[in-house]
């Protein structure tokens, strides 16, 4: 009787975050007496005390049938991990310090076993998209932007019914996850124009050129437009923001009546005030997904059964045991392989987050223009 192949059990993997804009909210999601330390006190802090890389969340995945939080695999997948620093500390400080403290979180994520690291929010911008982190034997480095690109896609996708006029935005075009967007949008256009918003304009320039030509080979006859100034949004029913900044970009008086939004960045670049101040203007948030087999435990800021967009490519990654780095610019083919994957563990979900989030809370997906879904927030 031959003996049963053992199966090796998947790769462990690492999700590195860091506190976002309100460093206090998101130190009491690691412990809730952090919370109670004033903002000044942390800033100072992190900055000049030696804080070590803190965990925030165990990832498990949820055993078949099963209902309670405590019926799950207790061999974790990965790991949840915060590096302590703030986010306008990571786009302000000296870089060699901010990468310093980044290098210490992978280190500890490789004490833990894990062999991929995610880098979450602005961990993955400043140190380039990954590239300038050092290389470490059997470890693979993701920015997880492929698969965030991929769910915007779909997002924007299931979003379109609400904008009629079909003037879609993406603010924040040159980025890692702006520029794969584009271009899954010039493969399989939705709308009748498209503004790609952007700061450098050798590179706006090059992606629309890039574009027009995808569009003009496959006959397809989407108008792009180009601008450098948030004024581009007024015009547009449909404005998906992809920046990397650490405040509110997108304010009320940047939209017209009725636009929809996909807020697709972390920290959050829509201004919180839209919620109560335009009722008109439904905004969503972005890079969701819904992954019923997996249980996070830990706060990291989203309800249970669901996690950001870019922590799943990091889970399917490792899931999958792929060895070849995902850094820098996110590519249409890496975001492809990324769908594929989901679908093959479509199991434990991965898929667009059902009903959407509109800062923090659920609403549901739209099927007619926002205004007759009433006040939102």
């Amino acid at each position: 009787m031959t003996a049963p192949v053992p199966v090796a059990p998947p790769a462990t993997f690492a999700f590195l975050v860091h506190p976002r804009a309100d460093v206090a909210a998101d130190m009491a999601r690691v412990w809730r007496p952090l919370g109670l330390v004033p903002e000044g006190v942390w800033r100072s802090a992190l900055r000049h005390l030696p804080l070590p890389t803190l965990p925030l969340a165990g990832v498990h995945r949820r055993m078949p049938g099963s209902a309670g939080s405590g019926d799950v695999n207790d061999s974790p997948l990965g790991h949840v991990l915060v590096v302590p620093v703030g986010a306008r500390q990571l786009l302000c400080e000296d870089r060699r310090w901010v990468i310093g403290k980044i290098e210490q979180a992978v280190d500890h994520a490789v004490e833990l076993g894990a062999s991929v690291v995610g880098l979450g929010a602005l961990t993955a911008p400043v140190t380039a998209g990954g590239r300038l982190l050092r290389e470490r034997p059997g470890v693979t480095f993701t920015t997880g932007n492929a698969f965030t690109a991929h769910l915007t896609v779909e997002a924007l996708r299931r979003l379109l019914p609400a904008a009629p006029g079909g003037h879609v935005a993406v603010v924040g075009a040159t980025g890692s996850v702006g520029s794969c967007v584009v271009r899954m949008l010039a493969d399989e256009p939705l709308g009748t124009e498209v503004t790609l918003i952007a700061r450098e304009p050798k590179r706006l320039a090059a992606l629309a050129q890039e574009v027009t030509a995808t569009l003009t080979r496959n006959g397809e006859t989407l108008t792009v437009r180009t601008a450098r100034t948030m004024d581009a949004v007024r015009r547009a029913d449909l404005v998906v923001i992809l920046t990397s900044a650490a405040d509110a970009l997108l304010r009320s008086e940047h939209l017209k009546p009725g636009a929809v939004v996909l807020d697709d960045t972390q920290p959050r670049n829509t201004d919180p005030t839209l919620a109560t101040h335009r009722p008109d203007v439904l905004v969503v948030d972005g890079g969701v997904a819904a992954v019923p087999g997996i249980d996070v435990r830990g706060d990291i800021g989203l309800p249970r059964g669901l996690a950001y967009a870019c922590l799943c490519e990091t889970m399917l990654m490792a899931l999958e045991g792929q060895r070849a780095h995902a850094v820098g610019t996110a590519d249409v083919a890496h975001a492809r392989r990324m769908r594929d994957a989901a679908r093959r563990h479509s199991d434990l979900g991965f898929t667009l987050a059902e009903p959407a989030l509109s800062f923090g809370r659920p609403v549901p997906w739209p099927t007619a223009a926002p205004v007759l879904l009433g006040r939102v927030g």
